[in-house]
């Protein structure tokens, strides 16, 4: 009896400690290089939105023909995104000028329902699932609109509550905490809502990368932010080990 492993891996990662502190670092290059076009050198919300939204597009589309999961291509595009995501949600929120509650809201509705189209079509919204260019366009859709809302999330947090960075990662990493360890939520629903409240986590390390050293930052410009955090991914990609994800449906057994 010979096993077929043909399509036997998704083209993401396993969701595993490293995945989430890359990611989490990975939404940090995000707000400081989102920053440094937007505000350091000052070509404005639109136009970053812009030119991110165009480096995505170029991202995703050689991640979806790729051959399987490499691990530096998936992650400049997660990168991508959350770079894009944090210029569409300041665009949204202070050139539209619908705030960042509207801004929240109507991201959550774009979210919700990219995931239940996704579901709909598909039967799943895991990303064990991710194995054919029809998913990855679900999945980087819905990667996108949740990296845009986390940040939307995280600047309503951080200014409307008074409780800055620092406080509202704190505030979300304990819903995180009370979801997984005291609720039986539904790991892939679970995973969503991670993604999404680990992004003001990203923020809250570039907020202390560029604050001033009297306020307890590292003092550090956006730019050079940039590149140490961009550094640190590169190493972590370069030393800790990550596989590709294991799709459930993708072994079967052959005579």
């Amino acid at each position: 009896m010979a096993v077929r492993r043909e399509d036997a891996f998704t083209k993401v990662p396993e969701v595993t400690l490293v995945f989430w502190i890359i990611k989490i670092a990975a939404t940090t290059l995000g707000e400081t290089g989102g920053d440094t076009v937007t505000m350091t050198l000052n070509w404005g919300y639109l136009v970053g939105t812009l030119l991110f939204a165009a480096v995505l597009a170029v991202l995703v589309a050689c991640q979806i023909v790729a051959r399987g999961f490499r691990p530096f291509l998936y992650w400049a595009t997660i990168v991508a995104s959350t770079t894009f995501g944090t210029t569409m949600a300041d665009f949204a929120d202070r050139s539209l000028g619908i705030g960042y509650s509207g801004g929240s809201s109507l991201l959550l509705a774009c979210l919700l329902v990219t995931l239940g189209v996704w579901y709909l079509v598909e039967g799943s919204i895991s990303v064990e699932t991710v194995a054919t260019a029809r998913i990855e366009a679900f999945y980087w859709t819905a990667i996108t609109f949740s990296q845009t809302l986390g940040t939307a999330l995280g600047d309503w947090m951080a200014d409307t509550t008074g409780l800055g960075y620092g406080g509202g990662a704190l505030v979300f990493g304990a819903v995180l905490a009370a979801l997984y360890f005291r609720t039986h939520t539904s790991r892939i629903l679970l995973f969503w809502v991670a993604f999404i409240l680990t992004r003001p986590l990203g923020a809250t390390v570039g907020d202390f990368l560029d604050k001033p050293l009297h306020q307890g930052g590292m003092a550090l410009s956006r730019p050079l932010a940039s590149a140490v955090i961009a550094a640190f991914i590169v190493v972590c990609l370069a030393v800790l080990p990550q596989r590709a994800g294991r799709h459930p449906g993708g072994v079967a057994a052959v005579s």
